[in-house]
This record gives C-alpha cells, structure tokens and sequence, in this order.
C-alpha cells in the first residue's frame, strides 16, 4: 500500500488551492455522501489517496456501506486505543461481515509511548487530551504519512464547533480532510440505516449516540446534542485528531512529546501524571491533584470524602502535627524546598515517615541541587521534583555522592552520629 500510495504521489496533481477547494466544495449536492466519497476515494483530489478511517461507532455503518459499495477491499483505518468498549470491537467484526469488508486495519498506540506516559493506563483521568494524542492522534499520524488526506464521519448538527463543516477542507498539515455527510442530520442517518438494513451498534440502543473509548463515554440524555456523552465534565469536546475549519480543537495542553520530564522517581526521570490545585478552582471531584495544606485544612471534611487519589502540598511554616494520622489518606505529599537554607522540609519528611507512618509517595520540590539529594533519599523520600539541569545531568548519570557522616540517626536503625560515645548511653 505505502509503496504504490508513493508512486501515485508522483504522477498526481498538487493538492487543491484555496479557490479549488472552494470550486471542489460545489461540485455536490450537500446530502450526495455518496459521490463525495466516491471523488474522495478514487479521484485525483490530493498528491497521493485519501485515507478511510472509521470509529466503528453509532453512525460509522452509512460511511462503511458507501465504501463497501465503491470498493469492499478498501483500506479501512481503526484507531484501536486499547480503551474500546467490548461491545465495539465485537460490532467490528460484524460490520465487517454483513458488508463484505475484506481490509480493516488496526491502528494501535507505540507501546514506548504508553510505557512511558501511562504506565497505569489511566492517563485519561488527569490528562485526557494527552491521553488521545497518544493513542490516537499519533498513531493516526504515523499511518497517513503517505496519504494526501483522510475520510471522517463528521456532521454539522453534532456540536456547535462542527456547525460549519464543508465537504472538503483544507487542514494545516496541508492534508484533505472528507466529511462525505457533513451536512446529513440524525433523520438523515437514521433513514439510511433502515433503508440498507444495517446493524447497529449494540451500545446505540442503550443511548450512546456517540461512542469512543469506555472510559471517556457516557449516556446522552435527552435534549443533549449527540456528543454531550463524550469527556463529560471535562473542557474537551474533540480528541485532537482533527483540526476543524472552526479552529476550535481540543489539543493537548502541552504536547506529550515536549512535556518537561522534572519527576525523578524509581531511579530515573517519568511523567508526572499530577497537576496543583489551581487558584479559585473548586474542590470538587479532583482526582490526582495536590492542594495546598490551609485549603485542605478549610475543606477538610468534603476533601475527605473524596474516594480518589489526592495529594497535599507542605510548605515551610505548616504544622505537620495538624496533619496527623490524616496524611495516610493521600497518595502523594509535595514537600516544598524554597530556599537551599531552609531545612524544615526534612523535618516533615521523617515526621510523616517515623511518627506518621506514611507510606504513599513523598515528594521533594524546588531549586534541589545535587548534594541535597542523598538527605532527601536519608530523610524518607522517594521523588524529587527537579528543574535544575546539573542535579537532572547527576541524576541521569547516578553521579551522586553518598552520606557517610551524620550527625542524627533515622528510624529505628542502629547508627551511631558522629562525635557520640555510644558505650556511655543508658540500656533502655
């Protein structure tokens, strides 16, 4: 496929200009998905094919028995996340079958990529536009690579954002984007279903009228548009594979390929899949987020009841007694080093680790340099937060010194400080 995809590259003509698109966009009947499509699939429209790529969701089969009628062997592209309902991947197989499909490719995350950045796949609790750049976003990238362009089942009437999609636009990679049924409403598929007998997907009966990944899917409730199921709750209404004419796109906050890895942890540098409680923001439904101890203490009972991880942040000054035997109920405590003069920080950390007994992660944050870091590990933490760039090189390369005098013992261990008679100490 890629090598034939290259040599039509070649011979094709450049991708439309602006006023072509425009002359492009003309050509057809608003409700003719079929001839977009069509055109789109077995026209010169682009430098090189157009793609076809399918969720497999509510309304996935009017696009699949379009192709099915122009090409049964055409390449059909699946993003498959490894987030899918059960249900989803079963409906695949039977799509595949009542419409005599013969070439549906699965699109799977680098394994690299969810290792590193989501190692307890969920990732799309704290960061759920991360989460689909890396499972679809960038598989989708690296298969279009020798495509000029890509068929989606987008529709106008789905989201206020969509509102203006043509059949045919131009996206800043340069790509065609097809939206064959950009201008078909609910009725419109609802008829073509019936008409053409078509199964569908198990979940739609149950009032999923837009189904992507399980985790980020949900019920839309009457008089909500189609897609007020998806990432409900969340300031995310696309999973960043498209860039609509609108401009109006979920991208990742910050890129995952350039998000800065300052989180030492387990002997090397890993994403930190937790983010500061923000000034003002309510604190409500967090979840892997770390708040300040004076707001915990203002909000203690309903942060409490929060079943998910949460996480406190100490600063210099804060009473760690206040704290107690409550700290066991967080997942992670940031401990703040504003100043290299400021030695309170290590006092928290044996407090909560000896007195305490915490045992969630305990976390050293500020301008740590690279002879504080065997203190750090001696007082009970197991992360650092870094940003300066010598102790990160130290870090990185294990060039780290170790403590080999001491003035005070840890825990219940035997050691003698230095400057001590031990054989002048009582017997207990």
């Amino acid at each position: 496929m890629a090598s034939s995809n290259l040599a039509h590259a070649q011979t094709a003509k450049p991708r439309p200009s602006d006023l072509e698109l425009v002359a492009l966009n003309g050509m057809f009947d608003e409700k003719d998905g079929l001839s977009v499509l069509r055109h789109a699939l077995t026209g010169d429209v682009s430098p090189a094919p157009i793609a076809m790529v399918s969720s497999f969701g509510a309304d996935s089969s009017v696009l699949l028995h379009m192709v099915a009628q122009i090409n049964p062997n055409q390449e059909v592209l699946f993003l498959e996340t490894g987030k899918h309902f059960a249900e989803t991947l079963e409906y695949i197989e039977i799509t595949k079958k009542h419409l005599g499909l013969t070439n549906v490719r699965f699109l799977e995350p680098d394994t690299k990529d969810v290792e590193r950045f989501d190692p307890k796949g969920n990732l799309w609790e704290t960061d759920p536009d991360s989460c689909c750049h890396i499972r679809k976003t960038e598989p989708l990238d690296a298969a279009l690579k020798t495509y000029g362009g890509w068929v989606t089942g987008r529709k106008r009437f789905q989201t206020n954002d969509r509102g203006v999609l043509p059949h045919f636009e131009l996206t800043t990679d340069e790509r065609i984007k097809v939206n064959p049924l950009a201008y078909w409403d609910n009725d419109d598929v609802a008829a073509y279903r019936k008409a053409h007998d078509l199964p569908a997907h198990p979940l739609f009966l149950k009032g999923f009228l837009s189904i992507g990944c399980e985790p980020c899917t949900s019920v839309v409730k009457e008089g909500e548009d189609p897609r007020s199921g998806r990432w409900r709750g969340k300031d995310k209404t696309e999973c960043g594979i498209h860039f609509d004419v609108s401009g109006k796109i979920a991208h990742p906050t910050v890129e995952i390929g350039q998000k800065p890895m300052n989180l030492f942890k387990n002997g090397a540098f890993v994403a930190d899949l937790w983010r500061d409680l923000k000034e003002d923001e309510a604190v409500t439904d967090l979840d892997h987020v770390h708040i300040p101890f004076d707001v915990y203490l203002e909000n203690r009972e309903e942060i409490d009841a929060n079943p998910r991880d949460l996480g406190l942040i100490l600063r210099p000054g804060d009473d760690v007694d206040a704290l107690g035997e409550a700290a066991k109920q967080f997942s992670s405590i940031v401990v703040e080093f504003p100043a290299f003069t400021d030695g309170r920080g290590y006092s928290y950390a044996r407090l909560l680790r000896e007195r305490y007994n915490y045992e969630g992660e305990l976390r050293a944050r500020g301008d740590i340099l690279t002879d504080q870091v065997a203190y750090f590990l001696r007082c009970g933490f197991d992360a650092l937060t870094v940003q300066n760039e010598a102790t990160k090189k130290a870090l990185q390369n294990d060039d780290l010194g170790s403590v080999n005098l001491f003035m005070q013992p840890i825990g219940a261990s035997q050691e003698v400080p230095v400057g001590t008679r031990p054989f002048l100490r009582r017997a207990k």
